[in-house]
């Protein structure tokens, strides 16, 4: 592999290229490990307390009612104040929008199940279900490799 680095004191954020013939799972590593770097913490309310949750923790954010709500590893449940598109762009590659009102985290997927109306359903860590809607399957498929 070729490494190669510009210092130019006329870039205010730095910005990386890669040159690939084909995307491989260990690029693909090298990608999330860089993006991790800028990974924000995310905050939330739970019994008149702010908590403060790690991204690489997060299972799913989706609406219950009218509240936006995130489920952790650690089973804590908070609401979130952020609408569901902002969190979704604050976010990293680890995560995908599954319907209107639900984003999960791919590495805390136990299970898929196809049902017969075309939707799938999904079974994240601590029992959680979700359901992909036909809207977002296709991208969700693309993003599987499936």
């Amino acid at each position: 592999m070729k490494i190669e680095i510009k210092i130019d004191t006329q870039i205010n954020e730095p910005y990386i290229t890669i040159c690939v013939s084909k995307l491989t799972p260990a690029i693909q590593a090298a990608i999330s490990l860089l993006q991790q770097e800028h990974e924000q913490i995310l905050t939330g309310t739970a019994n008149n307390k702010v908590h403060i949750i790690e991204p690489h923790t997060v299972i799913v954010i989706r609406t219950e009612g009218k509240e936006l709500v995130l489920y952790s590893d650690d089973g804590k449940r908070v609401i979130m104040s952020k609408p569901l598109y902002e969190l979704e762009q604050q976010l990293g590659d680890d995560f995908i929008r599954i319907s209107k009102s639900a984003i999960i985290n791919l590495r805390k997927i136990r299970n898929i199940e196809a049902s017969f109306n075309g939707t799938m359903e999904i079974e994240l860590t601590l029992g959680i279900k979700e359901v992909i809607s036909r809207n977002y399957k296709k991208t969700f498929k693309e993003r599987l490799g499936v």
